[in-house]
């Protein structure tokens, strides 16, 4: 099954260069979608959550996860690290690393996007989380 090229990431829920590439899109009964995300150093998602969860899987890099409570982790090769449903989180690279992923979550049953996004990680904040 053929999915959609390698596409730069919307500016409107990403900060600064990101670009995605389809793996799986959901074809009932799956509801999987999958997908390989490549942050540019500095980039990064907004705030956002998933109806179901996600699982990111690591593949390069290093990154960022954080959480609303204050949360952060730093994400290397080979890290698994799993959201769950409704949790608010960004993630994307360091300030002065790439970082390459696997994201991994389940459409909703009636076949929409399960993610909401919210507001941009403020600078003050990504600065902070890079400090850490």
């Amino acid at each position: 099954m053929a999915t959609a090229p390698t596409g730069k990431a919307p500016a409107a829920v990403f900060t600064g260069d990101v670009y995605m590439t389809p793996i799986t899109v959901p074809t009932p009964p799956s509801r999987l979608f999958a997908s390989l995300v490549r942050f540019t150093p500095g980039a990064r998602t907004h705030w956002h959550s998933h109806a179901v969860g996600q699982t990111l899987y690591v593949t390069e890099g290093v990154g960022i996860v954080g959480t609303r409570d204050g949360g952060l982790i730093r994400i290397h090769p080979g890290d698994t690290v799993w959201s769950p449903a409704g949790e608010e989180h960004w993630h994307g690279a360091t300030a002065t690393n790439l970082l390459c992923h696997l994201a991994m979550l389940e459409w909703k049953e009636d076949g929409s996007d399960p993610t909401t996004w919210l507001e941009a990680v403020s600078e003050d904040d990504y600065r902070a989380a890079n400090q850490q």
